[in-house]
């Protein structure tokens, strides 16, 4: 086959160390170039150096035509994978009211899930800009509400009549949760294990009293029947 100088791998004659090593269902060897070579002429295909950097360099006995195919096939599948990520641009102004505040956060959320990038900003207009203290404090606070689905890339920073806040996803199934809500759940699970124990002690209580009142009303029983049988 022709040798494709176009291409960054080296084949055939183009391979002019003097060993190399053959890698290949049934292991690696290494042998001298020129062995290589005539290996390959007698099976029909072409030696393929696939790991220049290696000591020896290492080759593959293919059809050069074939490995370039299995190459850019695999290239099509890893670009295929890959997720086209966005940057999603949410706007806040110096005072953001709290309804507004949890609306944009609610996109974040689903932004950050969704695997895009999340720009956060807040719009200084006019005299606001002696608000950015203020701004500041409702980036980080945004931040802090997100952590469980976007890390900060970069802390809030001002550029012109702008702060920037700019967050990442995190690995979808990694999320970690944060240490304000791990407390809150185990202050849940402790306070419903609480309830729980007080009804089966409410109900165990209950089921003595009974019980006890019972025993004593077939004991007064007994005795009225003693009285009568001594008249």
């Amino acid at each position: 086959m022709k040798n494709d100088k176009n291409n960054h791998y080296r084949v055939n004659e183009q391979i002019r160390v003097r060993e190399v090593r053959i890698v290949g269902d049934s292991g690696s060897t290494v042998v001298p170039t020129r062995q290589a070579l005539d290996m390959a002429r007698e099976q029909g295909v072409d030696l393929v150096e696939i790991s220049p950097n290696a000591q020896p360099p290492v080759c593959r006995l293919i059809d050069y035509s074939k490995f370039l195919y299995q190459q850019k096939k695999r290239a099509k599948e890893l670009k295929a994978k890959q997720v086209k990520q966005e940057v999603k641009e949410i706007r806040f102004g110096p005072q953001t009211d709290e309804h507004d505040y949890n609306f944009k956060l609610k996109h974040a959320k689903e932004f950050l899930e969704d695997g895009n990038k999340v720009r956060a900003f807040v719009f200084f207009r006019g005299r606001s800009i002696l608000f950015k203290e203020q701004g500041e404090v409702l980036l980080l606070r945004f931040a802090n509400d997100l952590e469980e689905y976007g890390k900060v890339e970069q802390m809030p920073a001002l550029e012109g009549k702008k702060m920037f806040l700019y967050l990442s996803p995190k690995k979808v199934g990694v999320a970690k949760k944060s240490q304000q809500k791990m407390d809150r759940e185990r202050k849940e699970a402790e306070a419903k294990a609480s309830k729980e124990a007080e009804g089966e002690a409410k109900v165990t209580t209950n089921g003595g009293l009974f019980a006890n009142a019972k025993n004593g009303a077939d004991a007064l029983k007994k005795l009225n029947s003693s009285s009568d049988n001594n008249k």
